[in-house]
């Protein structure tokens, strides 16, 4: 049996899987305000078949991501691993190196269920100084080169400097920021969903 062509780019439906923390779970905001319920909105407007499952925990850390991903994948099956952690790792100021080597143990695990994974960049705040948040910031650019995985460069680009695009913490972004956040990771999320 084939699918009959639609004269779209995109084949068989794929089932993207999001693994992230506050910024992903809709933390503070009006549920179906979030960029993952924008993404699934967008990926109906535009007549791609994919279904978004959002596994996203407010608080998470790598070592929590690590810890959950394997039977998400068995559950799931995804095409494609979306992965958001490390910034409650950052602002707890834990190892850089630990959460790099939670978020390459978790790549591995995706690509050996062959779905391809999609990084999400963070920055951490100027105040926990030069050489850690430089060093953080890197961290996400060296794991997408030495995996072969696409990367957001910053999540919130376009947000990070515009306080009224915060809550009241000025750690969570608003629900008007989130199609922001969304225009960030499109078109690197949409080069991965073309390519399956």
């Amino acid at each position: 049996m084939t699918l009959a062509a639609s004269g779209s780019a995109y084949s068989a439906p794929k089932t993207v899987l999001v693994v992230g923390d506050s910024l992903s779970a809709e933390y503070g905001i009006t549920r179906g305000t979030g960029w993952v319920p924008l993404l699934e909105q967008k990926l109906k407007a535009e007549k791609i078949p994919a279904k978004v499952v959002n596994a996203s925990i407010s608080g998470e850390t790598t070592i929590g991501g690590r810890t959950r991903l394997p039977a998400l994948l068995d559950q799931h099956k995804p095409n494609i691993v979306v992965l958001e952690l490390g910034a409650n790792d950052g602002l707890r100021g834990l190892p850089v190196a630990s959460a790099e080597g939670n978020l390459r143990a978790m790549v591995d695990m995706a690509q050996q269920k062959n779905a391809q994974v999609l990084l999400v960049g963070m920055r951490m705040p100027p105040n926990y100084g030069r050489a850690y948040t430089e060093s953080f910031f890197n961290m996400f650019k060296k794991l997408s080169l030495e995996t072969k995985s696409p990367l957001v460069p910053f999540m919130l680009e376009g947000v990070a400097e515009k306080p009224a695009l915060f809550q009241a913490d000025r750690l969570h972004p608003t629900s008007a920021a989130q199609p922001i956040i969304l225009n960030n990771i499109w078109p690197h999320l949409a080069a991965l969903l073309k390519k399956q």
